[in-house]
Protein backbone atom coordinates (compact mmCIF):
# COMPACT_ATOMS: atom_id res chain seq x y z
CA UNK A 1 0.00 0.00 0.00
CA UNK A 2 1.14 3.78 -0.58
CA UNK A 3 1.11 6.40 1.74
CA UNK A 4 1.30 9.99 2.00
CA UNK A 5 0.09 12.62 -1.22
CA UNK A 6 2.25 13.01 -4.23
CA UNK A 7 1.64 14.16 -7.73
CA UNK A 8 2.29 13.02 -11.29
CA UNK A 9 2.49 15.54 -14.43
CA UNK A 10 2.38 14.16 -18.13
CA UNK A 11 3.76 17.92 -19.04
CA UNK A 12 0.72 18.76 -20.42
CA UNK A 13 0.60 22.84 -21.44
CA UNK A 14 -3.12 22.52 -20.22
CA UNK A 15 -1.87 20.84 -16.63
CA UNK A 16 0.91 24.15 -16.25
CA UNK A 17 -1.95 26.60 -17.72
CA UNK A 18 -4.88 25.14 -15.68
CA UNK A 19 -2.51 24.88 -12.04
CA UNK A 20 -3.31 20.71 -11.43
CA UNK A 21 -1.87 17.77 -12.21
CA UNK A 22 -2.24 15.00 -14.21
CA UNK A 23 -3.05 12.54 -11.21
CA UNK A 24 -3.08 13.03 -7.38
CA UNK A 25 -2.16 9.73 -4.91
CA UNK A 26 -3.86 9.62 -2.19
CA UNK A 27 -2.91 6.48 -0.07
CA UNK A 28 -4.50 4.38 -1.91
CA UNK A 29 -6.54 5.87 -4.13
CA UNK A 30 -5.60 7.55 -7.71
CA UNK A 31 -7.28 10.46 -9.07
CA UNK A 32 -7.00 10.93 -12.68
CA UNK A 33 -8.06 14.72 -14.24
CA UNK A 34 -10.14 14.91 -17.22
CA UNK A 35 -7.86 13.96 -19.86
CA UNK A 36 -8.50 14.22 -23.28
CA UNK A 37 -7.19 12.73 -26.56
CA UNK A 38 -3.81 14.74 -27.35
CA UNK A 39 -0.69 12.94 -27.89
CA UNK A 40 1.15 15.19 -25.76
CA UNK A 41 4.32 14.02 -27.09
CA UNK A 42 3.75 15.90 -30.14
CA UNK A 43 0.57 18.17 -29.33
CA UNK A 44 -2.37 16.39 -32.01
CA UNK A 45 -5.14 14.92 -31.44
CA UNK A 46 -7.85 13.06 -33.80
CA UNK A 47 -10.72 14.09 -35.19
CA UNK A 48 -12.22 10.76 -34.98
CA UNK A 49 -13.97 10.37 -31.52
CA UNK A 50 -12.99 6.86 -30.46
CA UNK A 51 -9.06 7.35 -31.72
CA UNK A 52 -9.21 10.38 -29.04
CA UNK A 53 -11.19 8.23 -26.27
CA UNK A 54 -8.20 5.63 -27.33
CA UNK A 55 -5.72 8.11 -26.54
CA UNK A 56 -7.01 9.22 -23.47
CA UNK A 57 -7.07 5.73 -22.44
CA UNK A 58 -3.27 5.54 -23.55
CA UNK A 59 -2.56 8.70 -21.36
CA UNK A 60 -4.13 7.45 -18.72
CA UNK A 61 -2.75 4.21 -18.79
CA UNK A 62 0.89 5.29 -18.23
CA UNK A 63 -0.49 8.02 -15.73
CA UNK A 64 -1.71 4.85 -13.49
CA UNK A 65 1.45 2.74 -14.34
CA UNK A 66 3.90 5.93 -12.74
CA UNK A 67 0.84 5.63 -9.44
CA UNK A 68 1.67 1.69 -9.41
CA UNK A 69 -1.69 1.12 -10.54
CA UNK A 70 -3.11 -0.49 -13.52
CA UNK A 71 -6.67 -0.56 -15.70
CA UNK A 72 -7.90 -2.83 -13.60
CA UNK A 73 -7.53 -0.71 -10.41
CA UNK A 74 -10.09 1.26 -11.74
CA UNK A 75 -13.03 1.86 -9.78
CA UNK A 76 -15.28 4.87 -11.47
CA UNK A 77 -15.11 6.39 -14.80
CA UNK A 78 -16.31 9.92 -15.65
CA UNK A 79 -16.90 10.29 -20.09
CA UNK A 80 -17.19 13.43 -20.98
CA UNK A 81 -18.66 14.16 -24.61
CA UNK A 82 -18.75 17.28 -27.13
CA UNK A 83 -21.63 15.22 -28.63
CA UNK A 84 -24.05 12.40 -28.24
CA UNK A 85 -23.74 10.88 -31.50
CA UNK A 86 -20.21 10.16 -29.95
CA UNK A 87 -21.52 8.35 -27.16
CA UNK A 88 -21.83 4.62 -28.89
CA UNK A 89 -18.06 4.69 -30.24
CA UNK A 90 -16.50 6.19 -27.91
CA UNK A 91 -18.59 3.29 -25.33
CA UNK A 92 -17.40 0.52 -27.80
CA UNK A 93 -13.98 1.46 -26.76
CA UNK A 94 -14.99 1.79 -23.31
CA UNK A 95 -16.56 -2.35 -23.53
CA UNK A 96 -13.39 -3.19 -25.33
CA UNK A 97 -10.96 -1.86 -23.02
CA UNK A 98 -12.79 -2.91 -19.48
CA UNK A 99 -13.19 -6.53 -17.79
CA UNK A 100 -15.11 -7.84 -14.98
CA UNK A 101 -15.69 -6.48 -12.70
CA UNK A 102 -15.86 -3.06 -15.22
CA UNK A 103 -16.01 0.26 -12.97
CA UNK A 104 -19.03 2.56 -12.89
CA UNK A 105 -19.56 5.03 -15.92
CA UNK A 106 -20.74 8.82 -15.71
CA UNK A 107 -21.57 10.10 -19.65
CA UNK A 108 -22.25 13.61 -19.86
CA UNK A 109 -22.48 15.69 -23.03
CA UNK A 110 -20.95 19.16 -22.55
CA UNK A 111 -18.86 21.73 -24.56
CA UNK A 112 -14.98 22.17 -24.35
CA UNK A 113 -12.55 24.99 -23.99
CA UNK A 114 -10.78 23.57 -26.93
CA UNK A 115 -13.22 22.93 -30.56
CA UNK A 116 -11.47 19.75 -31.52
CA UNK A 117 -11.54 18.19 -28.48
CA UNK A 118 -14.78 15.38 -28.70
CA UNK A 119 -13.69 13.11 -25.62
CA UNK A 120 -12.68 13.97 -21.76
CA UNK A 121 -12.09 10.83 -19.70
CA UNK A 122 -11.58 11.01 -15.76
CA UNK A 123 -10.86 7.72 -13.24
CA UNK A 124 -10.32 7.37 -9.73
CA UNK A 125 -8.22 3.78 -8.84
CA UNK A 126 -7.96 1.95 -6.16
CA UNK A 127 -5.04 0.13 -5.63
CA UNK A 128 -5.12 -2.97 -3.71
CA UNK A 129 -2.07 -5.16 -2.73
CA UNK A 130 -0.74 -7.62 -4.85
Amino acid sequence: MTDGRWTISTGSKFEAWGGYSRAVVDGEWVFVSGTAGYDFSDGSISEDPAEQARQCLRTIAATLEKAGASMADIVRVRVYLSDRTYVMPVSEVLGATFSDPRPTNTTIICGFAMPEMKVEIEVTALLRQR
